[in-house]
């Protein structure tokens, strides 16, 4: 299931300021917080919902980010940790006149009904060793492994797979069908893949993952990515860099050369006295930025390609440059 709008989640327009945006979620917080709502499943996932819509667009850039991709490609990008990464919510609690700690849970005025960050959040089933650690927010926000067993049912597992790409998609952004075994049958899953992504990246394809049992939800989808290399083009972030070897006579008189881009090959001008591995910058010929936008650059790395052997005249003439201090 899609996720709501995080402007329509607090009630706000696209226009809001950063003021509004604040005054709305302190607004519905202190509405839906668990504890002016005990053994309400509903109020708990809507608070969940305000705090995730919060730090999304309390953040300038997350929230330009949100803005520029929407819901959809917004959640490809962000998993749930790196949503809820530097939003502290024990502050924000704080300031509103709750506090809620590992021991003593959420409290107000002295009240503790909870035992802690799994009961306020609605009980967690442990996924993997450990448990969840106070700030943790993937775990608390159903991210990672501990899964929900309220009254509407146990939400399925988070499953994990990869994803293999070649340069030319990364770069360019496409879409793949991936097929998963989930159980005895095979399920063909699609998924964009946006623009620039590197290996080692994440995306989350949700309500993807395993089914959930007595009517919860479906779990996620996480698919490391993989990009094969290229023959000319070396990453480096968002730049590309390309090696270009040129005559040592090249270099020191300056020439034009064509180079290979992503957009096609292109002609640049080497200037005289050129140095071996300096690099040209072809400005936005690279990759597309994933999270800020804009493109990177293309590096033209020059080598300069030194004769292996000289004829008499070519010996000849490089003496006379060397008499005079070449």
């Amino acid at each position: 299931m899609a996720k709501r709008d995080y402007y329509e989640v607090l009630g706000v327009k696209k226009t809001a300021t950063e003021d509004e945006i604040k005054k709305a979620f302190r607004k519905l917080a202190m509405k839906h917080h668990p504890d002016r709502n005990p053994g309400n499943k509903q109020a708990e996932e809507r608070f969940k919902e305000i705090n995730e819509a919060y730090a999304v667009l309390s953040d300038a850039k997350k929230r330009q980010q949100y803005d520029q991709f929407g819901p959809s490609g917004f959640s490809q990008r962000y998993s749930q940790e790196d949503i809820f990464r530097g939003f502290d919510i024990s502050d924000l609690l704080k300031d509103l006149g709750f506090s809620f700690g590992r021991a003593g849970g959420s409290s107000r005025r002295g009240r503790t009904p909870y035992g802690g960050f799994e009961d306020l959040f609605g009980g967690f089933q442990r996924g993997q060793a450990g448990g969840p650690q106070p700030g943790d927010f993937r775990d608390i926000f159903s991210g990672g492994g501990y899964q929900d067993q309220g009254p509407f049912g146990q939400k399925g597992q988070d499953l994990n797979s990869e994803l293999h790409l070649s340069f030319e998609e990364a770069a360019r952004g496409t879409e793949k069908k991936v097929r998963l075994s989930k159980g005895n049958r095979i399920e063909e899953v699609s998924v964009k893949v946006p623009a620039g992504i590197e290996s080692g990246k994440k995306l989350r394809l949700a309500g993807k993952g395993a089914e959930g049992m007595g009517g919860g939800q479906a779990g996620d989808l996480y698919l490391k990515v993989n990009v094969a290399e290229h023959p000319v083009f070396k990453r480096e972030g968002s730049d590309i860099v390309v090696d270009k070897e040129i005559k040592f006579s090249d270099a020191v008189l300056g020439t034009s050369i064509e180079v290979p881009t992503l957009e096609g090959n292109k002609t640049i001008k080497v200037p005289p006295g050129t140095q071996s591995n300096s690099r040209i910058r072809l400005k936005g010929f690279g990759l597309p930025r994933l999270h800020d936008g804009g493109k990177g650059d293309e590096l033209v790395r020059i080598l300069i390609k030194y004769p292996r052997n000289l004829n008499d005249r070519q010996k000849k003439l490089i003496e006379e440059l060397k008499k005079e201090g070449f």
